[in-house]
């Protein structure tokens, strides 16, 4: 079992049963009770999907994904969803493996949604 510990508090979180957090079962997850920050894990493992995140950061998560996921699902890099991380972390300066909405921070959540608003913009002529 991998060890995560939380962003905000700096304890150990537990590998839990999502129905804790959910009420229902979508499989398990890390969960720090103290910050009520979580990140659930990749199928079949105990990998974490990302960072542990409490409501202010899911917040900014679900918001960058909301303008990041119609780029590579029926946008300029339709079905290719590495190819549009990988022109995230060109624009963010950021090495790609370290460019994943599931490891940024809020702020990078914010410069994500700002980039991606002003291609769009420039796209269309609105600069």
């Amino acid at each position: 079992m991998r060890k995560v510990y939380c962003d905000y508090c700096g304890r150990e979180a537990e590998y839990v049963d999502s129905k804790v957090v959910y009420g229902k079962s979508y499989g398990m997850m890390y969960l720090c009770r103290n910050c009520m920050a979580y990140v659930g894990v990749h199928k079949g493992t105990d990998k974490p999907l990302g960072r542990l995140a409490n409501a202010e950061l899911r917040y900014w998560k679900k918001a960058a994904h909301a303008e990041f996921d119609p780029l590579w699902q029926h946008g300029p890099f339709r079905g290719h969803r590495n190819a549009a991380y990988g022109w995230l972390a060109q624009k963010m300066g950021l090495p790609v493996e370290k460019t994943h909405i599931g490891m940024f921070d809020v702020a990078q959540c914010r410069k994500a949604i700002n980039i991606i608003r002003a291609e769009k913009g420039a796209a269309y002529g609105k600069r």
